[in-house]
């Protein structure tokens, strides 16, 4: 009867050693990512939604590791700091430009325009 017992136990601890090792894999170490680098990828430039909706971060014990949390937000922000200063600098080109004002005199009638600082430049179609 204990042969029995013992036989079943050793079965069950074989069936439970094979389902862990399907599930979490045979403890085999992956090689270490060089440091300073991430699995974690962006474009250089140009970071579209797309981009954004494709980032992975590697789990860690508490969540997301914080370090490509961190550096993807910097990456955005850059990005966005960039892409804002053009516009900026496509707007205040525009603001100086005389046909560019002159549309906007049209625009509104020619009940007499604001001044270019009074105005936000969203009725000017966008640079081509």
């Amino acid at each position: 009867m204990v042969l029995l017992y013992t036989l079943v136990l050793v079965l069950l601890a074989a069936v439970l050693f094979g389902l862990v090792s399907l599930l979490f894999g045979r403890s085999e170490p992956l090689p270490p990512l060089p440091a300073g680098t991430t699995a974690t990828v962006l474009p250089a430039s140009g970071v579209t939604g797309a981009d954004v909706d494709a980032v992975k971060f590697t789990q860690v014990l508490r969540g997301y590791k914080t370090s490509e949390v961190d550096w993807v937000l910097d990456r955005l922000g850059q990005e966005l700091d960039l892409l804002r200063g053009q516009l900026a600098a496509v707007q205040a080109g525009q603001a100086d430009d005389p046909a560019v004002q002159a549309r906007q005199t049209e625009n509104a009638g020619g009940a007499g325009a604001a001044a270019p600082a009074e105005q936000d430049g969203s009725d000017s179609p966008a640079p081509s």
